[in-house]
């Protein structure tokens, strides 16, 4: 059987020799191997992306972390000097957010993607979390990447929510390597999982058609060794055989 398809949009960078690159880390890659899914990179083409035709090539999407930062504007807040921003990945991926759950197309998001989908249904980002009253720093600690990706805090389960669900279980340990995270929820989002400080961390999409969940936190790193990550990529990766099933 034909493994399912999971595009996973791409960031645009300017890497070297005045040229800008389409790219994707390898970790995201592999976690959606690990859904069982065949990734296929999606271009960041701004607003010259076909969504219709983008979206009849996939069974379901990763919506990935990256280094930028989406574009304040988008979520009506001032540009800020120095911010590392990515316009194209933002033009790509915040109408291909409401294209696939308009279409009921499967849909994980993940830091940057967490935030995105918050974004491109309305609402809105603290931009600096740590600097906020009564928030803490859930900015990586540095060092190695075992450091950094160290399990950092608690998270809160919302009873009955989607996580519950899927573990049986409250709360679970997660790492945190963020600057930035949720101010305002959009409407069309509900609350999974907060963090101590009553940070939102999860959130699932009121009255989906298809599997819409996204996290804060960094499932896709040494996932096979996280009871929490595997049960999250084997239900993206279920609904999106589920999709692939569908459409023959």
């Amino acid at each position: 059987m034909k493994h399912p398809v999971i595009g996973i949009p791409c960031c645009r960078w300017w890497l070297k020799e005045s040229q800008f690159f389409h790219l994707v880390g390898e970790k995201y890659v592999r976690a959606a191997v690990g859904a069982g899914g065949l990734p296929l990179l999606l271009p960041a083409l701004g607003e010259a992306t076909p969504l219709e035709q983008m979206l009849e090539l996939v069974d379901g999407l990763l919506f990935t972390g990256s280094p930028s930062n989406i574009e304040p504007h988008h979520y009506g807040a001032a540009s800020v000097d120095g911010d590392f921003n990515d316009p194209e990945r933002d033009a790509t991926t915040l109408p291909l957010i409401r294209a696939a759950i308009d279409a009921g197309v499967p849909v994980l998001g993940i830091c940057r993607g967490f935030q995105e989908i918050n974004v491109a249904l309305g609402g809105t980002l603290h931009r600096k979390v740590h600097e906020e009253p009564g928030m803490s720093d859930h900015r990586d600690p540095g060092g190695t990447l075992d450091e950094m990706y160290a399990l950092a805090h608690p998270v809160r389960f919302v009873d009955g929510g989607v996580l519950q669900a899927l573990t049986g279980r409250s709360e679970a340990q997660v790492n945190s390597l963020h600057g930035q995270g949720i101010a305002r929820l959009a409407p069309a989002l509900q609350a999974e999982a907060h963090a101590p400080d009553g940070l939102v961390e999860a959130f699932s999409v009121k009255g989906a058609r298809g599997f819409a969940l996204a996290v804060q936190w960094h499932p896709e790193w040494q996932y096979q060794d996280n009871p929490l990550s595997l049960a999250i990529l084997e239900a993206f990766g279920k609904a999106c055989a589920a999709r692939r099933d569908r459409r023959g």
